[in-house]
């Protein structure tokens, strides 16, 4: 079986070799070891993540209660009359199928399936790029894209990738698609990332949101020892990213972490959102002034 992650699972090695799952998994440790394969939850997966990128019927059927789960929370950060830019990926998709009830809203963005989503949401404006069509994901990029983002100034940009790591950020397998999700980015006062679990500590090609650009990750709950997200997750708010993680039923207020799970994630950013798991305990912080944030603007645009 191979995983939402891209790994194959211990179980399906072990079926393929005829041996037990302990040998398959003494063996895989040993491969980790010398560098020939990453480990993860239950299953293995070629190193460093420099896959060749998904197509999306390949993707919708991924990890689908995660990304309803995500999609969920994400929407809870968007109030009426706001003017964002949604990115391109099917976690996306779900977040616009959600915002389609938010009125007066206006939504910059270079996916047809986003702007799908919306087209009979009769409360919302849909604004979309120009540019060359992108079949594999149903994305606008290229220079027309590119430009057509020029001088725009959002409240937040949602974006998703192939990848997300406290050491890069956010980062995805095509050149074409990062230059527009970087378009994106500046556009944007704030950024969120929306990301399962899977993709934490997965490293792709070409980088689209630096660490220290990134707002705030919507992520899900990870599984049962999946120690490599928590990790993660850990590094990531240590840089100041605010961490929400809805929960993985599809019901953003879904089951509380374990106690025995849980993590201080400290960060000069974190925050709490209405309806996330409590990954770790922090008290919220008001949210920036609308002078502060056209400070922020400033000095992005630098």
């Amino acid at each position: 079986m191979v995983r939402a992650n891209g790994a194959v699972s211990l179980r399906e090695l072990a079926r393929v070799v005829q041996t037990s799952e302990v040998t398959v998994r003494r063996d895989v440790r040993a491969l980790e070891a010398e560098g020939l394969l990453d480990r993860r939850h239950g299953g293995a997966v070629l190193p460093g993540g420099f896959t060749r990128e998904s197509g999306f019927p390949q993707k919708s059927h991924l990890a689908t209660a995660e990304k309803t789960a995500i999609a969920d929370l994400a929407a809870s950060l968007v109030d009426e009359g706001e003017a964002i830019v949604v990115g391109a990926g099917t976690t996306t998709q779900e977040l616009a199928r959600r915002l389609a009830r938010v009125p007066g809203l206006t939504v910059v963005t270079n996916s047809l399936l986003v702007a799908q989503a919306l087209a009979h949401a009769n409360r919302v404006e849909v604004v979309m790029t120009g540019g060359t069509l992108r079949g594999s994901n149903y994305a606008l990029v290229g220079s027309g894209a590119e430009q057509s983002l020029q001088g725009l100034r959002v409240s937040k940009a949602f974006l998703s990738g192939s990848g997300l790591t406290a050491e890069r950020g956010l980062s995805t397998s095509n050149m074409l698609s990062a230059s527009v999700d970087r378009a994106l980015v500046q556009a944007a006062a704030e950024v969120v990332v929306l990301a399962d679990h899977t993709k934490l500590g997965t490293d792709t090609m070409f980088q689209t949101v630096p660490t220290d650009l990134i707002t705030r990750l919507v992520t899900d709950e990870p599984p049962p020892h999946d120690d490599r997200a928590v990790t993660e997750l850990q590094a990531l708010a240590d840089q100041g990213v605010q961490i929400a993680v809805a929960g993985a039923s599809g019901n953003p207020g879904g089951d509380q972490v374990p106690a025995g799970r849980r993590t201080s994630l400290p960060g000069p950013r974190r925050s709490h959102v209405p309806g996330a798991s409590p990954l770790r305990s922090a008290t919220a912080l008001p949210e920036p002034t609308p002078a502060e944030r056209g400070r922020v603007a400033d000095l992005r645009r630098r």
